[in-house]
């Protein structure tokens, strides 16, 4: 093996491993601890809820109301009032960032992976 081909196997590895790291920052699953549902109607947040405890949650909307499950650290709308139920077909949720979005009755579902822990570097 020559120098440049050693250089070019330790260059696609140090992309590689650049991707992967990337990869693992970016699809980070939130603390099942820490991490909120957030739900929010006509631009106002109504509620959030533990992702790491079952809940049914009755969400008031303009066309009827609808139905958000928590169970098994993911949240799925179960009903919607509003006539075409994308929202209900979208998959269960459960990373950082992810949403279900219903227009007709304008509700936001998302997933807020919670704060840091606040560090006091005057604390001993």
């Amino acid at each position: 093996m020559k120098k440049k081909d050693l250089i070019l196997v330790i260059a696609i590895l140090v992309i590689a491993g650049g991707a992967l790291l990337g990869y693992q920052f970016l699809n980070k699953t939130p603390d099942q601890d820490t991490a909120k549902v957030v739900i929010s109607v006509a631009g106002e947040e109504i509620g959030r809820y533990p992702l790491n405890k079952e809940a049914e949650i009755k969400i008031p909307a303009h066309y009827g109301d609808s139905i958000l499950e928590i169970k098994d650290g993911h949240a799925k709308m179960l009903h919607a009032g509003c006539p075409d139920q994308i929202c209900v077909y979208h998959n269960a949720i459960s990373q950082a960032y992810d949403m279900i979005v219903c227009i007709p009755n304008q509700i936001i579902v998302s997933i807020d992976g919670g704060e840091e822990p606040a560090t006091d570097s005057t604390a001993q």
